[in-house]
């Protein structure tokens, strides 16, 4: 059966947020007297919510709410400002990103990144494209892996699940394309490895973003 729709992963997996995401963190942890981290280690404390980012930056000592409270907020107050700093789309994601439109393919994303960033960034860096939902972190829906907002999002294309590529970079992903009956695509460019992707039920990797094209046109595996 043809893919007629693709939902897509925003961090990690259109852009590389890394850098940004990781300055805003230590710099509200050094505001708060408290140890920074590599900015690699930001691709293992981000996906599951702006919350849990906090906690697994915070020392184990450090976790009591009002500590994850005040570094939230400061938080927010450094991303807010150097959001776009460094935060580009990955190479080869502005051609696949054409290529899916020529071909019709409907677009979405789905993140755990908060609504309102999730739309700043996709209007000023993706804005070129024609995403039909674009769906953060908000009330409206439990976050990935919850499969709730990618049947959502499938229901309202009025496409079938096995039409429908998930494309990410970690096992939240993956896993909502398991739980939604979606076929899960995993991306090799992003923040997580090769065996997570394939353990948490990745049927496909795709080393560049040409390769998601070319699944489409080999009717994938």
């Amino acid at each position: 059966m043809p893919i007629r729709s693709v939902i897509f992963d925003l961090d990690g997996t259109l852009l590389d947020t890394l850098q940004d995401v990781a300055d805003s963190v230590n710099t509200a942890l050094a505001h708060a007297g408290l140890p920074t981290h590599d900015p690699e280690a930001y691709k293992y404390f981000v996906g599951d919510g702006r919350r849990m980012m906090a906690i697994r930056a915070l020392p184990a000592d450090k976790r009591d709410e009002t500590t994850v409270t005040g570094l939230l907020s400061e938080i927010n107050e450094e991303y807010v400002q150097r959001w776009m700093t460094n935060t580009r789309p990955y190479p080869g994601i502005p051609a696949l990103l054409d290529s899916l439109t020529i071909r019709g393919v409907r677009m979405a994303i789905l993140t755990n990144k908060a609504q309102n960033y999730t739309e700043a960034m996709v209007g000023g860096l993706l804005g070129k494209w024609h995403f039909q939902y674009v769906i953060g972190e908000s009330p409206a829906f439990p976050r990935k892996p919850d499969p709730t907002a990618a049947m959502h999002i499938v229901e309202q294309m009025r496409v079938l699940p096995e039409e429908c590529f998930l494309v990410g970079d970690s096992s939240i992903d993956m896993e909502t394309a398991v739980a939604a009956n979606l076929y899960p695509v995993g991306v090799l460019w992003g923040f997580r490895t090769r065996d997570e992707l394939i353990s948490s039920g990745a049927k496909a990797l795709a080393h560049r973003p040409a390769d998601i094209a070319d699944l489409l046109d080999n009717n994938y595996p």
